[in-house]
């Protein structure tokens, strides 16, 4: 299953994209590195958007429409990440795979089964169990804005994962039937467009009294990882056979890597404790690997 693979090496991708965006907030004005990091994708996909359809406005405003979810994700994202340790953001969005099974219930028609039960109610323990965690470094998850924001994001990052199997399934299986290349290249370039329009409305103006911009290595990493992770994601979704929500469940695995990567990097506290309820993440995962087979 070669679709299961390409979910793997996404994942892997994922989880170095969080730490180089986590190193690159760190002191740092969160619109102007969002701004770089979908330039810099934008660039990059230059080549696929010169050869991939473009399929005139009829194509075109269904990734503008993808461009606004995935946008407003990121920017939850962004500011929830960088004013939370890694550790505790990581598992928080690990449990999309469950948001991503209700909604493909509740859309797609699947059916969950008792495997798939037991991971939700496993997401929900380890939720519950990662607040506890919180409150050991004065994080309350209930009164938290940043909170606040990562679990919207986790929300809107879901309802992006659902949308993208709209836009590439085939047209007989009740999808667009849209080209891989297409939806990233034209999608990353709206979010450019977007992010631009943002930068000089809401954060130029302000810039000396805010958070101040300055240039780090990582951002263009950020960009870098993250257009990977995406192909191999799109090339996983437009596969015969592929199941939305095992690939999204394998995308979140991604959390083991940067949970590992800030314990040695970034010396974050309480993993004892963070690593017991990331572990429940995992175990929730895999019981909806088991019963999704």
């Amino acid at each position: 299953m070669t679709w299961v693979l390409l979910a793997f090496g996404s994942a892997a991708l994922l989880g170095f994209y969080d730490v180089f965006k986590k190193r690159s907030l760190r002191g740092n004005a969160v619109i102007p590195v969002l701004f770089l990091n979908t330039l810099i994708c934008s660039l990059l996909f230059i080549p696929a958007a010169l050869h991939a359809p473009f399929g005139g406005w009829a194509v075109q405003r269904w990734l503008v429409l993808k461009s606004f979810i995935v946008l407003s994700s990121w920017l939850c994202g962004y500011f929830g990440i960088k004013h939370l340790p890694l550790t505790l953001v990581g598992p928080v969005n690990a449990t999309r795979p469950v948001m991503v099974l209700v909604g493909a219930l509740l859309l797609f028609g699947e059916r969950l089964n008792g495997w798939q039960w037991a991971g939700v109610a496993l997401a929900v323990l380890s939720f519950f169990l990662l607040s506890r965690s919180g409150k050991k470094e004065g994080i309350d998850f209930r009164h938290n804005r940043w909170v606040a924001l990562i679990v919207l994001a986790a929300v809107l990052g879901a309802v992006s994962g659902l949308y993208d199997k709209f836009l590439m399934a085939p047209v007989a299986s009740g999808g667009l039937g849209l080209n891989r290349l297409t939806v990233q290249a034209w999608f990353n370039f709206y979010q450019c467009i977007i992010m631009g329009i943002l930068l000089l409305v809401l954060w130029r103006p302000r810039r000396r009294s805010t958070t101040s911009f300055h240039w780090d290595w990582c951002i263009p990493l950020i960009s870098l990882f993250l257009s990977a992770a995406d192909l191999c994601y799109f090339y996983a979704l437009s596969a015969d056979g592929a199941m939305i929500s095992v690939v999204s469940m394998i995308r979140r695995s991604s959390v083991v890597v940067s949970f590992l990567v800030a314990a040695v990097v970034f010396r974050e506290r309480n993993l004892r404790s963070k690593a017991v309820d990331l572990l429940l993440v995992l175990l929730s995962m895999v019981c909806i690997y088991i019963g999704s087979r």
